[in-house]
């Protein structure tokens, strides 16, 4: 095992900060977090955990406010404000996190794929990267998403997502791989699960 994963599999390198410890530019995103659109849905995971704290990505935002509040609000579009569907923006979520291996949105998200009707077995795949039992736009969008980590469009999927989502769509799939990359990214350094 590389000293990386070894340490990956470590405490956190931060911890969650409780509602009391907050100063109000902390509060207000809290405040934004917690009441905001996210808190508004049906809950499939808890964004807060039993001593107030944010959860995941959510608490690191909280270190720099005025990042966060830019963060949150880009999270917020892209779950809630985006021409994707449901179905597809999950599949795309979870090809993230499973491509980074970031356990708490692969849960997290896994919980939201769930009430919109993903099955495990396709849950399983999508760890593995398997776009097989997908088809149509889903299977159209996912292997687009998995140039996208890699770092670009072949004209071929451009020509394909393009045509499924079109120029905004696409332009907002492209948002999404890379907000989620980033909190992939923070998680990990953090040590966030």
């Amino acid at each position: 095992m590389s000293t990386l994963m070894k340490e990956k599999q470590m405490a956190a390198r931060v911890r969650p900060l409780t509602p009391g410890e907050l100063t109000a530019e902390q509060s207000a995103l809290y405040g934004a977090i917690t009441g905001g659109l996210r808190a508004q849905e049906p809950q499939h995971f808890a964004l807060t955990a039993e001593d107030g704290a944010l959860r995941g990505p959510f608490d690191l935002m909280l270190r720099s406010p005025a990042v966060g509040t830019a963060q949150q609000e880009l999270g917020t579009a892209i779950r809630f404000r985006t021409a994707l569907s449901d179905r597809v923006r999950e599949l795309a979520i979870l090809l993230v996190a499973a491509h980074r291996d970031s356990t708490f949105e692969r849960e997290s998200h896994e919980a939201i794929a769930r009430a919109l009707g993903f099955g495990e077995p396709e849950l399983a795949a999508v760890r593995t990267l398997d776009l097989s039992g997908f088809s149509g736009g889903e299977r159209t969008v996912g292997q687009a998403v998995l140039e996208l980590l890699d770092g670009d469009l072949s004209d071929a999927s451009w020509d394909s997502a393009s045509a499924a989502l079109g120029l905004d769509g696409l332009f907002e799939l492209t948002a999404l791989v890379g907000y989620y990359s980033t909190l992939a990214l923070q998680l990990r350094v953090f040590r966030v699960d």
